[in-house]
Formats: C-alpha cells, structure tokens, sequence
C-alpha cells in the first residue's frame, strides 16, 4: 500500500467513525431519544455459518432513555474522538492507553479497563473495522520459530526473515499486525501451537522443529489476535494441520476452541483468526492417568466450566471430548504440560509428543534422499 492508499484508507476510517456522533445528533435534532443499536455479543446470538461461529441478527440498544445508556453513549463518541485524534495525527495507542486516557474524561471515565476493551469491541462490529485500523495496537504477544520465510512491511520499509537461521533471539516476534506479513516460503508440514513459553523453549531447544519440519509458535497462554491470525495465515494455504498442545485444564481447552472455532466477544473476526484444520494434542483427564502425572484438584471455578464446556457446542462436534471431560469432573484433576517433566526433560519429544503425532498420521521429517 503506497502513501496516497493508505492516507485514503484512513480518511475513510475518519469518515466512519464521525457517523457515530452525526447519528446521535442527528436524532436530537428531529426531537427524537437518541441511541444506537449494537449487535449483541452473547452465546444465544452466535449462528454457525460455513462451519464458523458468528453473531446473529439479535441487538442491544444503548439509548438516552436511562442513566446507564446515557453514560455510555458518552463513553462511546469520547472514544470516538480520542480514535478519530490519534488517526489525523498518525498516532497509535494501546487498549491500556485508552483506559488511563479516559482518566480526564470526567463522567466518560472508564471504570475498568474490561469496559473500555469491550467498547472498543462493540465499535469494530458496529463499523466493520477492526482496532488495528483504529490505530489501537495490543502489546505484542507471541512468538514462532520454524522453516518459513516471512516479509515484513513497516513504515515503508520491508525486511525479509527467515524464521530459523536469521532469529538471534531464538524466534520471531509476532507484530500487532499481520496484514503487514507476507509468507515468501514456507516448507512447514504442520503448526503446533504450544500453551506455556518453559514448554516451547523445550522443544526448541531440543530441535522438535527441525526434527519433525514444522513451525512452533508460543501462544503465551490464552493468545493474542496477532498470534490466531498468523497461525491462520500459514497454515491456510497449504492447509497445514494445526496442533494445541496445551495443559490439562479447562481454561486451556478453551484456548484450544478460541484457535479451532472462535470466541464469543470476537466472533466479528473469526474468519480471520480461526484455523478449521486444529486439533487438541494436549493434556487430556486419560493422559493424567495413564503416564501418571502430577496433578492438582480441581477448584470450584474449574468444575463450573468444565460443566459448561460439556453444553458448549464448540465442543460438542469434537468426538470423545465429553468422555474426557466427565472422566475429568469423575477423577477431579488437573496437570500441566511441565508434569511431563516427571519422565525425564526429553520424555516430551522422546515419547508423549511422538506418539499424540503418530495418532493423526505424522512423523518425524525424513528429508528425500
């Protein structure tokens, strides 16, 4: 995208924003209460399309009729303006910004920064327009490593890396924002997404990448956009199987989901993070048993949503989950991945992840000779 395209792109962005406050004056203007109509993000409004799960036609109203709604159209076309500000003047800010900069608001202030995320997410459905082009960056979050060559674009200036031999670090950083990353190659036969960053160094310290030819990305727990995004983005076209291997508890196994079918608050984007081709290699109830593994009880918020799991219809296509998840709420544990650890540090690649990879078929890389 050259200078004139993206000063046009923003100028459009502008425009879509500034109809938010144009519509609620408009409305004071022909005596009319005014409002607007959000789409309601909620379990009961989600409708699978294409096997992807996205919002229904239900909505909520924010309307000037009540305290509550009045408050939050004013939080509303502040957030407006501090947006359409930092777009004019070629800024960008993060979601953390925009909840301390709500301090001198007054009335608009923000109570929490969870209300100023889930505004900021009401607008991207609302406009169509996701927070990147608001010019609202997460922190960067997320890292991989493997037999790709990606080409990223900043400021104008694009810089080729080979995500194994030019990594000092030992990986690649995930930017913010993926449209800026184009894949120039990719020799990977599988992208396994891995829960906890002690258990990605491992297997890159033990070579797993090269020893099985695939890319290995550290979700830093429950993962970022960026990091659904760029899983998507390699595994899409080749149509490269995409592999969670997370721990053993229900939180994980909603990580597990968010990445294979989306999740309730960003079901506006799921065409763009989900990978339909995932499949959970993780701690299971039966793995705890069967190699013995130290585990914790379960608390009471874990029993709670592994119930609700066993009703949650991402789960419910998944064959054999509810066994392991009433084995789970039977046996009243849970494990992590370094519990591997019990069999020796190498008992992961050794054993527990080869013979999961066996499972669906894959191997170690064995290069044409």
């Amino acid at each position: 995208m050259n200078k004139k395209e993206k000063e046009d792109k923003i100028e459009l962005i502008i425009k879509k924003l500034k109809e938010i406050p144009f519509l609620l004056y408009k409305k004071l203007e022909e005596n009319e209460v005014p409002y607007l109509n959000f789409t309601a993000r909620t379990m009961n409004n989600l409708l699978e399309q294409d096997s992807y799960w996205v919002y229904g036609e239900k909505e909520t109203k924010k309307t000037c009729e009540t305290i509550g709604g009045i408050s939050q159209l004013l939080k509303i076309t502040y957030t407006v303006e501090f947006l359409i500000d930092i777009l004019e003047k070629g800024y960008t800010s993060t979601l953390r910004e925009l909840y301390y900069c709500s301090e001198s608001w007054d009335l608009a202030k923000f109570k929490t920064q969870q209300e100023s995320n889930y505004l900021i997410e009401n607008l991207e459905v609302y406009t169509g327009i996701p927070r990147e082009q608001f010019g609202i960056r997460p922190e960067e979050k997320g890292c991989l490593v493997g037999p790709i060559v990606l080409e990223e674009t900043f400021k104008g200036k694009k810089k080729v890396v080979n995500c194994i031999e030019d990594v000092i670090s030992g990986y690649y950083t995930i930017p913010y924002n993926v449209s800026r990353v184009k894949v120039i190659e990719n020799n990977s036969r599988f992208i396994m997404a891995v829960e906890t960053g002690g258990m990605f160094q491992r297997l890159v310290e033990c070579q797993f990448h090269l020893k099985y030819k695939c890319v290995l990305v550290d979700l830093k727990g429950q993962p970022s956009r960026s990091t659904r995004e760029i899983i998507k983005l390699l595994s899409q076209k080749k149509k490269l199987p995409v592999l969670l291997f997370t721990d053993g508890d229900p939180w994980s196994y909603r990580i597990f989901a968010s990445v294979a079918y989306g999740a309730i608050k960003s079901a506006h984007l799921t065409k763009r993070m989900v990978s339909r081709n995932a499949h959970f290699i993780g701690i299971k109830p039966s793995d705890i048993l069967e190699y013995d593994l130290s585990a914790d009880d379960l608390n009471k918020r874990d029993i709670l949503a592994l119930e609700q799991e066993l009703k949650d219809r991402r789960f419910q296509k998944i064959p054999g989950w509810a066994e392991q998840i009433n084995l789970q709420l039977k046996i009243k544990k849970k494990s992590e991945q370094q519990a591997l650890a019990k069999h020796g540090l190498s008992f992961v690649v050794d054993k527990y992840l080869p013979d999961k990879l066996k499972e669906i078929g894959i191997r170690p890389y064995k290069p044409r000779t």
